[in-house]
């Protein structure tokens, strides 16, 4: 067993990592959001028959959510991900990284 120990982070790549994965959760969230919203305006407007001033709303706000929901989620994402390899690689300059065990299987 080797033990290794990550000293630094790079910033861009960590925010870019985060960046993605917050896309990710966030167009899953949007599809979640979308549905319920969908399922609202259905309930709303009594099974398909809209009267003036309710249920559609649902749907408007439904794909607003698709739509935001991963782009907002991606932005926090890449900037929470660059704050927090920013400030891991000041602590691991000063108390020293996080180790790893790595094993050579071949």
């Amino acid at each position: 067993m080797n033990k290794l120990q990550i000293k630094t982070v790079g910033v861009l790549s960590a925010a870019k990592m985060y960046g993605v994965l917050g896309l990710i959760m966030g167009l899953i969230l949007g599809i979640i959001y979308f549905f319920i919203a969908l399922l609202g305006s259905l309930m709303m407007s009594g099974g398909g028959r809209t009267s003036p001033g309710t249920g559609g709303s649902g749907f408007v706000y439904g794909l607003i959510s698709l739509i935001a929901s991963p782009i907002l989620s991606g932005i926090g994402g890449f900037i929470g991900g660059a704050i927090s390899a920013f400030i891991y690689n000041i602590v691991a300059g000063m108390i020293g990284g996080v180790e790893i065990e790595v094993e050579n299987v071949y």
